[in-house]
């Protein structure tokens, strides 16, 4: 297991967060170098689940826990709640997607410990801000993709109110802990004070999707409706190749000749709709439902070599039971194999960044809970 110190080495990062959102935001740190202390108890519900050996260790927890020191306190117990208190005054960042109403109970809100460490980053994340009348509601991704508008976006696209299969406010959000957390460190180490950072998961998501989505409303008055055209066309989807699945996206009139012409359809290639100097954005739904009746005309891999002849934007669909032995993602180390102490042999998702002088490394495999507890509290002992 590859150890370098990472650009975040001497940064100490305690995680007194929950389920996915807060926990992987800490990894990704302790990726990056820094000192990763995870308070915990054993009811985490990422510890709920399959296993292999041991109760706890799920496929979850050993991909958002790794990195870490695992220290397990009960913070209901007035000695074990001061230890934390102790090892927050070593920190530099805490992170907590506690809801504020359990944070207060505990003397844990920002207001609480501000004056007594005035140097930590204090990053709280929940489901919606904390001045708005949702403030206590529970939140769960599902209901963030709902209250973002990301179900409305799938159901005009795809004519159905789906969630999006994969936890996306949770992981969006955690990418947002860390820079902002990173953004705050920045400007801890110019004036010597740390503050509040609140990243609200719904504002992020709505965020993240007007981006595009917003469209024509960006004008006041609107100048056309929400939503981004390209992404919500019917028929915008990977398509069927003769022995696989291939997303081919065609942007151009050049694009679709091509493409047809591959296909041997001539006559779609000299289909005036393709003709011109753009693409009639009402035409995209019957060109993209040509360009699926023709796929299956050539291999995945023969429509590989055709696309990058012709510049026209590929992929294969990656097959995620096969990700490991995928030739890109095996060049890129991002499913490596690793020793865990007490689960064997363990699939490890690497890091997707590199640093030319600084890189990041898997140090530690995710813990126990509370493995590290006797360890890091002697340690805090000490220094004392």
């Amino acid at each position: 297991m590859a150890v370098t110190a990472g650009p975040l080495a001497g940064v100490r990062v305690i995680d007194l967060s929950t389920v996915v959102m807060g926990p992987y935001a800490a990894q990704i740190l302790g990726d990056l170098g820094a000192d990763v202390i995870k308070i915990e108890s054993p009811s985490d519900t990422i510890r709920v689940g399959l296993y292999r050996t041991t109760p706890g260790m799920t496929p979850l927890d050993l991909n958002v826990n790794r990195n870490k020191r695992s220290v397990a306190l009960n913070l209901k117990d007035d000695t074990e709640r001061a230890q934390a208190f102790d090892l927050i005054g070593t920190a530099d960042v805490l992170i907590t997607n506690m809801r504020q109403g359990a944070l207060a109970r505990l003397g844990l809100t920002y207001a609480d410990i501000a004056e007594r460490f005035p140097r930590l980053v204090y990053a709280h994340a929940q489901g919606f801000r904390a001045d708005s009348d949702r403030a206590g509601m529970a939140a769960y991704d599902e209901s963030v993709q709902a209250s973002s508008g990301l179900v409305d976006i799938a159901n005009r696209a795809l004519g159905e109110p789906v969630y999006l299969p994969t936890i996306i406010a949770d992981k969006v959000s955690a990418l947002t802990i860390v820079y902002s957390v990173l953004a705050a460190l920045v400007h801890r180490d110019r004036t010597g004070r740390g503050q509040q950072v609140e990243v609200p998961m719904t504002d992020t998501l709505i965020a993240f999707n007007l981006v595009e989505h917003l469209a024509g409303h960006v004008f006041e008055p609107p100048e056309a409706p929400t939503g981004f055209p390209a992404s919500m066309t019917k028929g915008h989807k990977a398509v069927r190749t003769k022995d696989g699945l291939a997303c081919v996206i065609p942007y151009g009139p050049q694009n679709f000749r091509d493409f047809f012409a591959a296909a041997g359809r001539p006559d779609l290639a000299d289909d005036p709709r393709v003709n011109g100097d753009a693409i009639d954005r009402a035409d995209y739904p019957a060109l993209l439902a040509l360009l699926e009746d023709c796929a299956p005309a050539l291999t995945t891999d023969e429509w590989a070599e055709v696309c990058a002849k012709h510049s026209i934007p590929m992929s294969p669909v990656l097959d995620l039971e096969q990700a490991h032995e995928d030739d890109y993602v095996r060049g890129g180390h991002l499913l490596d194999t690793y020793e865990h102490p007490t689960e064997g042999p363990v699939r490890t998702i690497g890091i997707p960044v590199t640093f030319s002088a600084t890189p990041g490394s898997i140090r530690r495999l995710a813990p126990l809970p509370g493995q590290d507890t006797a360890e890091v509290l002697a340690e805090l002992t000490g220094a004392q």
